[in-house]
C-alpha cells in the first residue's frame, strides 16, 4: 500500500495493524497535512463482515457521523469516512508520540513480564493520575454524547494497539479488556466502559494485567469469576485510595461499578489533589503494612494534550473490544511469544458468530453446512468432538448467545416470515 493514492490521500508507511483492520500514514494532497487512514477489514464469514452486511455498513457510518461531532481535547478527531473499490476507511487525526504501552515499558528491568510477553513496570503516581484524568474527561465526554461501547471502534482512536492472537478470532490483548456484560454478550453501556477503563488503570498502576489467562476461555473466566490480585500488592508505593477506586471501577456487577465517567473522575481529582498535597498516602488500606510517610512519587510529566495519546490508547482498549472479538482475524506471530494456531473446525461451508460457553469449554457458532445453505447454529467441545446441531429451520440462524448458566442458547433467526429472536436448549431436544 506505501505509495499508492487512494482517493486524495497518498499512503506513507503502515503504522500498525490487527484484527480490527490496518492503520497507515497518510499524506492529505489537497490540503497539505498528515493523517491516519484505518481501514477496516473485509472478513467474509457469515453475516460478520460490515462489507458484506448494508445495514451493519449504514450503521458503522451513521455513528461514525456522531463520533465525528465530538470535539475534546483528549479524543482523536475524525476527519471523514469514505470508500475505495468497496472498501470503507476512516480518516482520523495524526497523533505522534509514544504509546502507553511504550511509556509502562519504560524502565520495566526485573518487572514481571505481561499478557503479551513484554516486561512492564507501573507509572510514577503523578503520571498515572495526569493520564487518568484526561482518559475519564474523554470517557465522559463521549458519553455524553451516548458513544459507549458501539461497533464503532474507531470513534475516539487513533492507534490501534496490535492484537495479540492466539487463535483464529482472538485477540489475547482485546479480549483482557472486556467487561463480564460483554464476555457474556449481554447489552453494554457507559458502565461497560468504566470497567475496562478500571482495567487500564489497574495496569498503569500495577504494570500487570489484570485478567490473563493462556487462552481466550481462560481469560473470560478470569474476567467473570476471579478478582485481580490486590494492586497495593504489587505495587506497594500506590495510595490505598487509589486501590478503592481501582476495585470499584473492576466490579463484576454493573450496579455497583462507577455508574458515570463523571463519579470516577471526580474521586482520581480528589485523589490527584490529596497526592500533590501528600495527605493521600496518609489513608490506609486494611491489612495493608506501608510506610508511615511516602513522599509524592515523580516522574515525566506530558508535554501537551497529545504526548502520549494516553486518552487515544486507552479508549482504544474500551471501545476496542465490542467489534473486536467479532471480526479478528490472525495476525503476524511475534518474536518471543510462542504460539500454537489450530482450527476450531475444519469442515467447508461458512462458520461466524462463535461464542464460548459459561464454562469455556463449548462454543456455539452458525454453519451453513458443507453445501453453503442457511445458516443453523451448532456447539462443539474446544479441542475435540463432532459438532451438535441445534437448529434446523430453513432460515437463517445466527448470533448465538448463551445463557449465564449455560443451558440454553439465544439466536436471531432470519426468515420470509420476518426477524426474530428464538431459545433453544444447549444440549438440544425440545
Amino acid at each position: 500500500m506505501t505509495g499508492k493514492i487512494v482517493s486524495h490521500y497518498r499512503i506513507l508507511e503502515k503504522l500498525g495493524g490487527g484484527g480490527m483492520g490496518v492503520v497507515y500514514k497518510a499524506e492529505d494532497t489537497k490540503l497539505g497535512r498528515f493523517v491516519a487512514l484505518k481501514f477496516l477489514p473485509n472478513v467474509g464469514a457469515i453475516h460478520e463482515s460490515p462489507l458484506q452486511d448494508p445495514a451493519a455498513l449504514e450503521r458503522f457510518k451513521r455513528e461514525a457521523r456522531a463520533a465525528s461531532a465530538l470535539n475534546h481535547p483528549n479524543i482523536c478527531t475524525i476527519h471523514d469516512i469514505d470508500e475505495v473499490e468497496g472498501q470503507p476507511f476512516i480518516v482520523m487525526e495524526l497523533l505522534e508520540g509514544q504509546t502507553l504501552r511504550e511509556r509502562l515499558a519504560v524502565g520495566a528491568r526485573g518487572a514481571r513480564p505481561s499478557l503479551e510477553g513484554e516486561r512492564r513496570s507501573p507509572l510514577p503516581v503523578d503520571a498515572l493520575l495526569d493520564l487518568a484524568m484526561q482518559i475519564a474527561n474523554g470517557l465522559d465526554a463521549a458519553h455524553s454524547k451516548g458513544i459507549h461501547e458501539s461497533p464503532l471502534q474507531e470513534m475516539p482512536t487513533a492507534t490501534i494497539e496490535p492484537e495479540y492472537l492466539t487463535s483464529p478470532g482472538t485477540a489475547m490483548g482485546t479480549i483482557a479488556y472486556m467487561s463480564p456484560e460483554q464476555a457474556l454478550a449481554r447489552q453494554l453501556d457507559a458502565r461497560s466502559d468504566l470497567f475496562s477503563f478500571g482495567v487500564v488503570l489497574y495496569e498503569m498502576a500495577t504494570g500487570q494485567a489484570a485478567f490473563s489467562g493462556d487462552s481466550s476461555a481462560a481469560i473470560f473466566d478470569s474476567i467473570l469469576h476471579k478478582t485481580p490480585v490486590s494492586p497495593l500488592r504489587l505495587n506497594p508505593e500506590l495510595p490505598a485510595e487509589l486501590e478503592r477506586i481501582i476495585n470499584k471501577a473492576l466490579e463484576k456487577d454493573r450496579e455497583v461499578r462507577y455508574q458515570h465517567a463523571s463519579d470516577l473522575r471526580a474521586d482520581l481529582k480528589r485523589l490527584q489533589r490529596d497526592t500533590t498535597s501528600g495527605r493521600a498516602a496518609a489513608v490506609e488500606a486494611p491489612g495493608t503494612t506501608r510506610p508511615a510517610e511516602a513522599a509524592p512519587a515523580t516522574g515525566p510529566k506530558p508535554h501537551g494534550r497529545r504526548t502520549w495519546l494516553a486518552a487515544v490508547l486507552a479508549i482504544a482498549a474500551l471501545a476496542g473490544a465490542a467489534l473486536a472479538f467479532r471480526y479478528l482475524r490472525p495476525g503476524p506471530r511475534l518474536a518471543g511469544l510462542p504460539l500454537k494456531i489450530v482450527p476450531f473446525t475444519s469442515s467447508a461451508g461458512r462458520k461466524g458468530f462463535p461464542a464460548f460457553s459459561p464454562d469455556g469449554n463449548e462454543v456455539a457458532y452458525s454453519w451453513t453446512g458443507e453445501k453453503n445453505n442457511n445458516g443453523n447454529i451448532y456447539v462443539k467441545l474446544v479441542g475435540a468432538g463432532v459438532p451438535l446441531r441445534l437448529t434446523t429451520d430453513p432460515g437463517d440462524d445466527f448470533s448465538p448467545s448463551w445463557s449465564p448458566d449455560g443451558r440454553f442458547i439465544a439466536f436471531v433467526r432470519l426468515s420470509k416470515a420476518g426477524d426474530a429472536y428464538y431459545i433453544v436448549p444447549a444440549l438440544g431436544g425440545p
